[in-house]
């Protein structure tokens, strides 16, 4: 690997392979034209490293550095994580994705949800993008209060036939049918089958002791103006005010370790960049010698497009498009080609695999994006370059 020497501006550390340099120099461009302020991104090609930069400042308030392995709140790149455990219990046969959830979770299979499969809530298609009942924040992270709110809610359309995003029942349901097939809560079951095995940074209830080393996140300027409170997606985002969205100096927003420390599954993971990036190496391609999380037949069911379009609550149609469980390329964010599939975090973080050219990607920052950001997506266009890939969005 290279040095970092060819990256004026940038303050921070890492290293590139030979070849990999374009990746670089957008990471430095991010810095000097396009407002960073810390960030860091890794990726993986065949289960080895080729890329691993970091740089910038990881707290506006201190002015603390970003450090090689740093960590920050990646917010929905949870549903990544999620996403990755449930295609591995459905490759070992634990879970069955188009079987009722009331098959795992008999409380579930109530009020119009008997037929309701993991598949709808991976595919945001179930009907249950939130709880109409309004839970306090303690309530919501006592676990089991959401779960019973969920478990009592009507679907508010017939499961399977329109879209809208799940913000967080969806990390509740999955977690809690996850906790009846294994006896663990999402998070823990993550670190167990997952994370401690892999040595990831990554988590779904940040361990108190890393909480100091935090990168911090900013909003940036620009950012564009919210839907109106009272609206279905964001009742269903802030969970009726109870979480602020994106409420950073908030004592219950994305910087607080009273969501931060809890299995908060759709929203509250905590990873570095070389944890989201080696996470997707290994579900694609396996990492350092390692075995491949994911079969490729598990990937062909993972990347099978299945929504997107305009919502239920009449937003209209950004291009984005799922698979089961992750995003699929597309014309709202272009990755390497039929094969990729990824996660996103509010404002900016994002991470993908693909198994067919063996990438594991990982873009972290903390200064949450405005209008027109543009930071990881120069970044896979410089990946894709790389790799030779031509993706067909």
């Amino acid at each position: 690997m290279s040095g970092r020497e060819d990256l004026p501006g940038v303050a921070g550390g890492g290293r590139v392979d030979e070849g990999f340099g374009a990746v670089a120099e957008e990471f430095a461009r991010n810095f000097t034209e396009r407002g960073e302020l810390g960030a860091a991104v890794t990726v993986y090609v065949g289960g080895r490293k080729v890329v691993d930069l970091w740089g910038g400042t990881a707290d506006a308030r201190t002015g603390r550095p970003w450090e090689a392995g740093t960590a920050v709140p990646v917010m929905s790149c949870a549903k990544g994580m999620l996403g990755v455990s449930a295609h591995l219990l459905a490759q070992q046969g634990v879970l069955d994705l188009d079987a009722p959830i009331a098959a795992y979770w008999p409380e579930f299979g109530r009020h119009g949800k008997e037929r309701i499969t993991t598949r709808m809530m991976l595919t945001h298609t179930a009907g249950l993008p939130l709880a109409e009942r309004a839970l306090t924040f303690e309530q919501i992270m006592a676990w089991t209060p959401m779960i019973e709110a969920l478990a009592e809610q009507p679907p508010l359309w017939e499961p399977g036939t329109a879209y809208e995003y799940h913000a967080h029942a969806l990390g509740f349901v999955l977690g809690e049918v996850i906790r009846r097939l294994t006896g663990s809560r999402p998070g823990a079951y993550f670190r167990t089958a997952i994370g401690d095995p892999l040595g990831l940074r990554a988590w779904i209830g940040v361990p108190e002791e890393e909480i100091p080393a935090l990168a911090r996140l900013v909003e940036a300027e620009g950012r564009p103006a919210l839907p109106p409170a009272d609206s279905l997606i964001m009742r269903a985002l802030t969970l009726h005010g109870a979480v602020p969205f994106p409420g950073l100096d908030d004592p219950h927003g994305y910087n607080a370790p009273a969501v931060l420390t809890q299995e908060f599954p759709g929203a509250g993971a905590v990873s570095s960049a070389d944890g989201l990036a080696a996470l997707f190496a290994a579900a694609t391609t396996g990492v350092g010698g390692g075995p491949r999380l994911l079969s490729e037949e598990t990937v062909t069911d993972a990347v099978e497009q299945r929504s997107g379009g305009p919502t239920f609550s009449g937003l209209p149609d950004f291009g984005a498009r799922n698979g089961t469980g992750f995003l699929v390329d597309s014309a709202f964010r272009r990755l390497l080609g039929p094969r990729s599939f990824a996660t996103s975090g509010a404002g900016g973080q994002f991470a993908f695999g693909d198994d067919e050219f063996g990438v594991g990607f990982g873009y972290v920052t903390n200064r949450l994006g405005g209008s027109g950001d543009v930071r990881a997506e120069r970044l896979i266009e410089a990946v894709r370059g790389c790799v030779g890939a031509a993706a067909a969005a």
